[in-house]
Parts: structure tokens; C-alpha cells; sequence
């Protein structure tokens, strides 16, 4: 289960949201007179080259505390067998860490941090309250990678944005999260079904499940809100940006945009001819998964990337998962199709006072390598932000492959959104969003509910605003 906002994802907390619970005291406690200095680590430093941009010293040593959570850590390790190609001798000692803050606030504090750090997990740092001690990392994608290509050039668009905090450039999330709808190619194929683009032909399909005795969705009581992202993507594709940014900026009637309103009449329908799978809102969220992944009660299943490593274990022999955009609410959106919601994950940062905050920059140059950005593909099962390092037949993953493929399609067409991790809302509409799903509530309660949970934080002075734009 990842990126259910307000839950704690997987991977991590609040990519690219602020984490205002560190920013007071620990903010204060790292304001040291070390954090000032511009130097960037006391160690030995070598000289700049087009092979060296960061003035890595050879046989030097990067100290990495990487998050072991579900990527595990071997994926930094095998940097290890490219970073030598640029700079003899460097190596990378990764040490596996879970509880991110706990462990690492007190060497932030002592002016000792590791040299490089996946910030991630349940206990990651809040970036404000340590953006000072942050190496900005502009001159990363200015420099080359190991095959000679500007690294500006090989990575899709706006991963910079969920590491940029106050216009500082601190993070760079190295894995891809697309958003998609999810179902069964093999089932799909031996039923003569298609892919449904909009909303009615949603609605089509759902009526041919049911004389399959078959259902159109699935739900899990933590994982409701799924079909709070199904309907913000497509809301989002059908009117615009407004959409997104009245829902970002916690705009009053919100949740009353037409294009929400359209998306959520449909649901209301679907919710009433008894499309979704009955007792969702009693039923773990794997446990309803796997009702879709290996029964096939279900057709349709919205989710993002990670539900095939996810569900590995319990999905049915040659299911053939397979990925497609949110449906559009009429055939003349806003945004194309092909428009879908991703975004760059797993933030790493270098500490400016770090031994070696140059070789930890050099390591994240190698993470961006051709061969390593397809090591962590074929064994995570996931792309990174590195272009064209899935192969077509994506490691044997028919999954992987349609996420590169809608990624490909999208283009520069590609949005998020970040309001409700940022300001963690989630556990809050789950409550609305069973009751609907079950058809307890109706699609006004819904617009309601969800319309008064973003009415109080906006009305909350004690909590800090971000304006979006």
C-alpha cells in the first residue's frame, strides 16, 4: 500500500510536502554555526574534470543511509560496480536504516550527518527543518552522465519539483509513481473487452461484467480513498488546472468544480447499479485487492505502479496486469487521454557538512546511469526518472512496461498534486469515501464531507499554508 496520503506510504511520509512536525525545535537545534559554512564537508577533495564534476577524491569513501523499506537498499549498493568507471577507488558503504529521523536527527544536530541519505519511510526528516543543511543539487543535472548525455536531458519532467523547497533544489526522488487504472490483459483478451478511455464506456463495460457475474471495481477499507485519486485525475483531465489548483490551495466549493461534480455522478451510478464488489468497507485492503488480482471478481482496479510487486503473491497465473490512464468524463477534456498523474519519489539529500557531500553526489550520478537505473527496474520492478532504461519486453513485467509506455505517451502532459499528503487528510476521507462506496452516502454527502475537511484546514490558522501555482 503506498502513497495513501495521511497513511504512512511505504516509501515515503510526504514527498515534496513540507513536514512541518520537524521544522520548530529541530530547525533551531540545527542552526549551528558549522551549518554556515560553505565548504561542504571536511574531507579530501580532488580535482574537477569532465569525468569528476564534483571534485570527488580518488579511494575515497561515501557514507550512505539508505531507507529499508520496500525498495530495500541493494540497489545503491550496486552503484559500487559503475562508480569506479569515473573516479578510481570510490566506493559506497550503505547502511540499511527504518527509522529515518530518529536515528539521523542527532548527527544533523552534532554536525556529523552521513554523506548521503534516502530521506524516506514513516520517520523521515522534515526538509524545512533542514534546508539549510542541505546541499542544493542543481549542478547534478547539469552534469553528465556516465554515457555523456546532459543528466538535465534524460529525465522526465517535473522530478525536480517534489525536492524543490522555497526555490532550493535539495532532493532528488529517483523513482517514477505513475497513476493508472489496473486490470487483466489475459482477461480482458479472452472476453473481447477494450480499455475503457471515458467515463461511459466505463459504465458500458461495467454492464457487460455484470453478465459475465462479474463486478466493475474493488475496494478495501484503507485503500477508499483510491477512488478520491481515480477522481481527481480524471477531474483534473477533464477541466484543467483550476481544478487542481482549487484543489491544492483549499479553494471554498472546491469540490463543487463541474468536472468533480461530473466524475462523481458517474461513481454515484456505478455505486448504485451495484458495480463494486459488496462489503468493501468491511474488507482489508489486500485482501480486496486480491478479490481483482486473483479471483477476477473485478475488472478494474485504480492504483498506482507498485500494486504489482504488491500483489506478486496473490495474483492469478498469466494475468498479464496491465496499466491505462484515467478515463476523461467526455471525449473533449481539457487535457489529452494520455494525461496522467506521476511523480518522482524517493528523496535523496546531501548533507553540506557531510565527509564527503562531493562523492555523495557522484553516487547519485551513478544511480542515474543507464545500467544502474535498469538494475533497479528489473529488480523493483518499477522505472526510475532516468528515460528509456525499461527494455520493450520491461524484464518479463507487463506492467512495468505500460508504465513506461503511458509515461512515453504523456509526454510533458503529466501533473500531481500533493495537497492531501501535505496536509494530511486522508484519514479523514477515508470515513466519507467507504460510506459512499458502500452506497451509504450519496454523491452530495460525499462532495459535503470532503468539501468540510478542506474548509477546516484552510481555516486552521495554526496550520501553514502553501501556495500552489
Amino acid at each position: 500500500m503506498t502513497i495513501r496520503a495521511g497513511s504512512l506510504d511505504r516509501r515515503t511520509l510526504l514527498r515534496g510536502a513540507i513536514a512541518t512536525a520537524a521544522v520548530g525545535s529541530f530547525a533551531v537545534s540545527c542552526s549551528s554555526p558549522s551549518s554556515k559554512d560553505n565548504g561542504g564537508g571536511s574531507g579530501p577533495k580532488g580535482e574537477k574534470s569532465a569525468t569528476n564534476p564534483f571534485g570527488v577524491a580518488a579511494n575515497s569513501t561515501v557514507e550512505a543511509a539508505i531507507f529499508d523499506g520496500g525498495y530495500g537498499t541493494d540497489y545503491v549498493d550496486y552503484t559500487n560496480q559503475v562508480l569506479g568507471s569515473q573516479v578510481k577507488g570510490l566506493k559506497v558503504k550503505v547502511d540499511p536504516v527504518v527509522d529515518i529521523a530518529p536515528q539521523l536527527q542527532p548527527r544533523f544536530v552534532g554536525g556529523n550527518p552521513p554523506d548521503l541519505i534516502d530521506n524516506s519511510g514513516e520517520d523521515q526528516i522534515g526538509f524545512l527543518g533542514i534546508l539549510d543543511q542541505l546541499e542544493e543539487l542543481d549542478d547534478l543535472f547539469e552534469a553528465n552522465t556516465y554515457e555523456g548525455k546532459k543528466i538535465a536531458d534524460i529525465v522526465y519532467p517535473g522530478v525536480k519539483d517534489p525536492g524543490t523547497f522555497r526555490d532550493k533544489f535539495v532532493a532528488l526522488n529517483y523513482v517514477m509513481t505513475v497513476y493508472g487504472v489496473w486490470y487483466s490483459k489475459t482477461l480482458f483478451e479472452e472476453n473481447g473487452w477494450t480499455p475503457p478511455k471515458t467515463w461511459d464506456e466505463a459504465l458500458d463495460l461495467g454492464q457487460q461484467a455484470k453478465k459475465k457475474g462479474k463486478y466493475l471495481f474493488v475496494h478495501g477499507k484503507e485503500a477508499a480513498t483510491y477512488y478520491r485519486t481515480l477522481l481527481i485525475d480524471s477531474a483534473i483531465k477533464e477541466g484543467g488546472d483550476e481544478v487542481r489548483l482549487a484543489l491544492e490551495n483549499l479553494e471554498k466549493g472546491c469540490w463543487s468544480h463541474p468536472a468533480v461534480q461530473g466524475v462523481i455522478k458517474v461513481m454515484e451510478t456505478m455505486v448504485r447499479q451495484k458495480m463494486f464488489v459488496p462489503g468493501g468497507s468491511g474488507t482489508q485492503f489486500q485482501k480486496a485487492q486480491a478479490i481483482w488480482s486473483n479471483d477476477q471478481k473485478a475488472l478494474l482496479y485504480p492504483s498506482g505502479g507498485w500494486i504489482e510487486n504488491e500483489m506478486k503473491k496473490a495474483t492469478k497465473a498469466d494475468f498479464q496486469m496491465t496499466g491505462f490512464p484515467s478515463m476523461t468524463l467526455t471525449d473533449k477534456p481539457a487535457l489529452p487521454y494520455e494525461s496522467l498523474r506521476a511523480a518522482a519519489g524517493e528523496p535523496f539529500i546531501v548533507p553540506r557538512q557531510g565527509k564527503n557531500p562531493a562523492g555523495a553526489k557522484e553516487v547519485l550520478r551513478a544511480m542515474l546511469s543507464e545500467k544502474a537505473a535498469a538494475n533497479f527496474s528489473k529488480t523493483k520492478l518499477a522505472p526510475t526518472i532516468v528515460k528509456g532504461t525499461v527494455p520493450a519486453d520491461g524484464y518479463g513485467s507487463t506492467a512495468l512496461v505500460s508504465q513506461t509506455t503511458m509515461l512515453e505517451a504523456a509526454g510533458t502532459n503529466i501533473f500531481n498534486y500533493m495537497f492531501v499528503e501535505t496536509y494530511g487528510m486522508n484519514t479523514d476521507q477515508l470515513v466519507p469515501w467507504n460510506s459512499f462506496l458502500a452506497g451509504d452516502l450519496d454523491g452530495k454527502g460525499l462532495t459535503s464531507a470532503l468539501q468540510k475537511i478542506s474548509d477546516k484546514v484552510r481555516e486552521d490558522d495554526s496550520v501553514d499554508k502553501v501556495k500552489v501555482s
